[in-house]
């Protein structure tokens, strides 16, 4: 199993959480919704992007911050940004990281850097305010997959 998981904090479109399931599947990563959700986990979009991919996801989903920190073994808190933190090619992945995504439309919220000290960014040109969630998401957790240098994870 991928030593690594993705915890999205409150995603808002559907065909991303889809996507980033879908990755998740194709990496045997643990993946943590947590919610309020901006849209049910049986949307069709949710579900297209996913594909048939769902049975193979480890899926939890949690009420809220609180309940998954109370419930969840935590590893590092690898929190992302674009505006903050270390680039992700300088950064020293470990096993048990969380790799925690914000929502769409406003990223992570102020609080959880202040409490968390690890976070990433994806280095860009300035041209653009971010990339794609899901993209974000599979940037971030191959690089972590590659700081690793173990390709037994796939065999």
């Amino acid at each position: 199993m991928n030593p690594f998981s993705i915890v999205l904090f409150e995603p808002e479109i559907p065909p991303n959480t889809g996507n980033i399931a879908r990755l998740c599947a194709g990496t045997d990563t643990k993946l943590h919704l947590i919610e309020p959700l901006g849209f049910s986990i049986s949307d069709k979009h949710l579900k297209r992007a996913g594909l048939d991919y769902w049975p193979n996801v480890k899926l939890s989903v949690w009420k809220n911050w609180q309940d998954f920190m109370e419930n969840v073994e935590v590893g590092r808190l690898v929190t992302t940004s674009a505006k903050r933190g270390t680039s992700l090619f300088k950064f020293e992945f470990k096993p048990g990281d969380h790799l925690v995504l914000g929502p769409e439309t406003r990223g992570l919220p102020e609080w959880m850097f202040k409490d968390i000290t690890h976070a990433v960014n994806i280095p860009t040109t300035k041209k653009i305010r971010s990339l794609n969630l899901s993209t974000s998401a599979g940037i971030i957790l191959y690089q972590a997959l590659a700081s690793l240098n173990d390709d037994a994870l796939f065999d």
